[in-house]
């Protein structure tokens, strides 16, 4: 998109007052391009693919809100599972007040035609946090810490709407219980080492989040297994 960000921003404001009571819809749209003092008609201009772009757009704010917060703060005196919750704890709290939105903007992403857009949406967060915190990965390793991370936020979001504590208590236990039982780095290393070789591409790593899997880390090799049951 070329169009200037402060008009998108404005646009943006206008639809997260409305999407609580209405959904993101593109009447939706229409009706924050209105507010936003743009003409009628317009915002096919700012946002091209009509709801979409706009639910994208929102989602690309949040990551760029994330990546200047974890910019501020001293990472290199953090652990590495430390710099990883912190990302998402920043990712969450961007939302801000803002939650109903983000509630209806959860269902709408997982309708149909917007599916692979809201999975898209959670690698494009994991990746954003990842690179904010210095990793510099480029072989399997780039694909399992972010299909990884996209399963622990993809799972926490929904906590992290319904937990209607001022501090988030519950939520935040939730986090680090993913974090624990599932971001262990150093220990997949191994596993993703016999990947390389026939590593999937990102949509079929995409698809395996999209019905709330990681098979492509966890199933055995059939060579493997074959190998067991010739050996008797």
């Amino acid at each position: 998109m070329s169009q200037p960000n402060h008009i998108r921003d404005a646009i943006l404001k206008a639809a997260l007052k409305i999407a609580p009571f209405e959904g993101w819809t593109n009447l939706t749209l229409k009706r924050a391009v209105r507010d936003a003092g743009y003409p009628e008609g317009s915002g096919d201009l700012y946002f091209e693919n009509g709801i979409a772009d706009l639910l994208d757009y929102w989602s690309d704010t949040l990551n760029t809100q994330t990546a200047e917060h974890l910019s501020r703060i001293d990472l290199d005196a953090l652990k590495i599972r430390e710099r990883v919750t912190q990302g998402v704890l920043f990712r969450l709290e961007a939302i801000g007040r803002h939650e109903e939105a983000a509630r209806r903007a959860s269902s709408r992403l997982v309708l149909p035609d917007l599916a692979s857009k809201g999975v898209r949406q959670i690698w494009n967060a994991a990746d954003t946090i990842w690179r904010a915190i210095g990793d510099t990965s480029t072989d399997a390793n780039f694909y399992s810490k972010r299909a990884i991370l996209s399963s622990v936020i993809g799972t926490t979001l929904p906590v992290w709407l319904s937990d209607q504590s001022e501090d988030k208590a519950a939520a935040r236990a939730f986090l680090d219980a993913r974090i624990e039982n599932v971001m262990e780095f150093e220990k997949l290393k191994w596993r993703v080492k016999g990947l390389t070789k026939n590593m999937p591409e990102p949509a079929e790593i995409l698809g395996q989040l999209r019905y709330g899997g990681l098979d492509i880390f966890t199933r055995p090799k059939r060579g493997r297994a074959r190998r067991r049951r010739y050996s008797r």
